[in-house]
């Protein structure tokens, strides 16, 4: 069975004016249950996460900042949120919703977070919407609890995963993989172990070749025995952060290269869905739900 997290608290406890791209985490369930592909069984709602799994990938002084709600004002300015105990706990949850993922993941094959992909989180510091990263927090829990030995993180939101490529910076057991637009934020890009720059512009026929090209090389060279997946929508010609021109027929070929790998080699995968930004809503719900679609047809 398909497990998906998602709590209520992923779309609510934002402040006015940040709400209208949240409405996705509430809308991908409601769109999947209302066409029938998944029923209330597929969806699990994480609890809170111990902290000391989150000082496995963040500083214990950030983590208190930001538990104590005492990040200095630059600090939550480069958050873009003005910081709240009900943005902390939803960060939390998001990252417990991506660990027990895992864990269905090695069940099933494959596992959803409706949110998460929180991938400009660093070390010490919180950026672009991004408090706490989930699957860098997930990974380095498998690593602790030695459920996996080699991870790959493909991170394919059209934003470089900055905060990932640091934190793993020095860790040969997670190989970290972003495709981005080059010109886009963050515009201090960290050094990933694959970095692919996107013109702007860059379509169907472009970025899928680029992604074929490198994606089997990276599990034949690496091979991975885990697999996080950050699905952003953010590629979409239709998004108005992206600055890329990939259709939504794109898009879930994107998503079925990426899903096929992984069953083709048997790895599991577990998929946050990262961003989205288009300005009519329905454009990055029907894409976001097409990946799970991709992933049901294949998996189930």
């Amino acid at each position: 069975m398909l497990k998906i997290a998602y709590d209520p608290i992923y779309a609510h406890p934002l402040p006015e004016g940040h709400r209208f791209p949240m409405l996705k985490y509430e809308l991908i369930p409601e769109q999947l249950l209302h066409e029938g592909i998944i029923t209330t069984a597929n969806i699990f709602s994480p609890d809170e996460l111990d902290e000391k799994i989150i000082l496995l990938t963040h500083e214990k002084a950030y983590w208190e900042r930001l538990r104590d709600l005492k990040l200095s004002p630059k600090e939550e300015r480069r958050t873009g949120f003005p910081l709240t105990a009900k943005l902390v706990e939803r960060e939390i949850r998001i990252a417990k919703g991506t660990i027990d993922g895992c864990q269905y993941a090695f069940e099933n094959g494959i596992a959803f977070n409706v949110a998460g992909g929180t991938h400009h989180a660093g070390t010490n510091w919180g950026e672009g919407f991004c408090l706490l990263n989930d699957q860098a927090i997930a990974a380095n829990y498998l690593l602790h609890k030695k459920l996996a030995k080699r991870i790959a993180i493909i991170d394919l939101d059209v934003h470089q995963g900055n905060g990932t490529a640091e934190i793993f910076r020095n860790n040969d057991q997670v190989f970290t993989f972003s495709m981005h637009g080059e010109k886009n934020f963050p515009f201090h890009k960290e050094k990933s172990d694959l970095d692919i720059g996107l013109n702007d512009g860059c379509g169907d026929l472009e970025y899928l070749a680029i992604l074929n090209k490198h994606l089997p090389l990276m599990f034949g060279n690496k091979k991975p025995d885990f697999v996080f997946y950050l699905s952003g929508v953010d590629i979409l010609k239709t998004d108005k952060l992206g600055k890329l021109a990939v259709t939504k027929s794109g898009c879930k070929e994107r998503d079925f290269m990426v899903l096929s790998t992984c069953k083709k080699y048997n790895i599991p995968v577990q998929v946050s869905m990262g961003g989205g930004y288009s300005p009519v809503i329905n454009d990055i719900v029907e894409a976001h739900c097409n990946t799970y679609k991709t992933a049901i047809d294949l998996y189930f």
